[in-house]
């Protein structure tokens, strides 16, 4: 197992880690029955936390940011001179935690996207994992809720059962879930972003050379270009424009964020 230790990426603290310690210290968590927050973050949740001092401080303040995209693995070697073997990308780390968690006897619950995509993903881990128990399905409703919404969420999820809760709103409103849901639910929770696409053969994911030398984003982009031309087009120049600046010295970025205020997505 690796852990390097933990490094500012433009103010963003990145666990410098292998998907072998992350998968152990979920699988701990679960069985211990205590919260412990993951995200797996490529260059776009990167960049929400250098836009935004409030959402900065949420990320700093999970148990574990991992660097999900290859250019967020290579910003760790450019920067702190850590190299790592791998990345820690969310949808294969979804994967490694359910083979564990079927052998294990921890139950899951799926929270976030929408209902047929759900029922896909749910058979799809059912096909590759017999054993695995999904404990509950929660789709988002794609909008802020109430606080007694939000309270009710935590009790679903309770009453459940499950042990590992894997969390698909998408960057940057799956972050701020686990972060406000973290006092209600002790259980390890992951969010993992397009896995429940891709797990649920929605969208298919790039092939393994692309993504391999860092371009996943560009197969990603031919693929839903209206949504996403402006996360990568204008992101990915600023976010290398920005590395290069904390290299040299240029600009020092902080690390402690705001405090922020409830969202509540759901």
């Amino acid at each position: 197992m690796i852990d390097y230790g933990r490094y500012s990426v433009l103010g963003v603290r990145i666990a410098a880690v292998d998907y072998k310690l992350v998968v152990n210290m979920v699988i701990r968590a679960a069985k211990a029955r205590c919260s412990f927050a993951v995200s797996a973050l490529a260059v776009h949740g990167v960049m929400t936390g250098v836009f935004d001092r409030e959402h900065q401080y949420r990320l700093n303040t999970l148990e574990l940011v991992v660097p999900d995209g290859q250019p967020v693995r290579w910003a760790l070697r450019l920067l702190h001179g850590v190299s790592l073997p791998d990345r820690v990308y969310g949808p294969t780390l979804m994967l490694r935690v359910c083979e564990v968690a079927e052998r294990e006897k921890l139950s899951i619950f799926l929270y976030g996207s929408r209902p047929e995509v759900l029922s896909r993903l749910r058979s799809s881990l059912q096909r590759r994992f017999p054993g695995l128990v999904i404990a509950g399905m929660q789709p988002s409703r794609f909008r802020r809720i109430s606080e007694s919404e939000q309270r009710d969420d935590a009790e679903k999820i309770l009453d459940s059962g499950a042990s590992i809760i894997f969390v698909g709103l998408g960057c940057p409103r799956q972050e701020v879930w686990v972060y406000e849901m973290r006092s209600m639910l002790p259980l390890p929770m992951l969010a993992v972003g397009a896995a429940f696409d891709f797990h649920a053969g929605v969208l298919p994911q790039a092939p393994h050379f692309l993504q391999e030398v860092g371009l996943e984003w560009a197969f990603r982009l031919t693929q839903e270009p209206n949504r996403l031309w402006r996360r990568y087009v204008l992101l990915n120049p600023l976010y290398l424009a920005l590395l290069m600046a904390q290299k040299t010295g240029l600009v020092r970025f902080e690390d402690k964020g705001r405090l922020p205020q409830p969202l509540r997505y759901g």
